[in-house]
């Protein structure tokens, strides 16, 4: 085998793996896509009912306060609860955000595999040919 072959071996090798690698990629990046669309809509559906329901909620709290002396308590105590809430809620976000794994994780699994695989090829030896075609040691 010529080095000329050798050299195409690896090259359509290289390409062959770098084909698949961005196969992964783009399989990845079409999933995190659908993923993120399909929760911002989610997302958003639910943000409209919930606040349709604290409307109608805060409403009919305010008319059964509003002939008695507690109206304007029953009015604050609803704005505290909402904020309590709130800040809750948009903790709850930051945390999923932090704590939320990398996308494209399969991708940077592989590559780094192939990078460990790269390494170990170059740092072996070349194991030295054996003489008389038989293995020393092995009876």
């Amino acid at each position: 085998m010529s080095i000329r072959e050798s050299l195409m071996d690896v090259s359509s090798g290289f390409v062959g793996l770098v084909q698949t690698r961005l196969e992964l990629f783009t399989l990845e990046a079409a999933q995190q896509k659908s993923r993120v669309m399909k929760t911002m809509l989610l997302a958003f559906a639910a943000l409209i009912f919930l606040t349709l329901a604290l409307l109608v909620f805060s409403i009919l709290i305010t008319i059964y306060f509003w002939p008695t002396e507690y109206r304007f308590l029953a009015l604050g105590l609803l704005c505290l609860a909402y904020a309590v809430i709130g800040f809750g809620l948009l903790l709850s976000v930051r945390n999923g955000m932090v704590n939320a794994p990398a996308p494209f994780e399969a991708t940077l699994s592989e590559l780094r595999r192939d990078a460990q695989m790269l390494r170990r090829t170059r740092a072996a030896p070349e194991a030295p040919a054996s003489s008389g075609g038989r293995q020393e040691g092995a009876y």
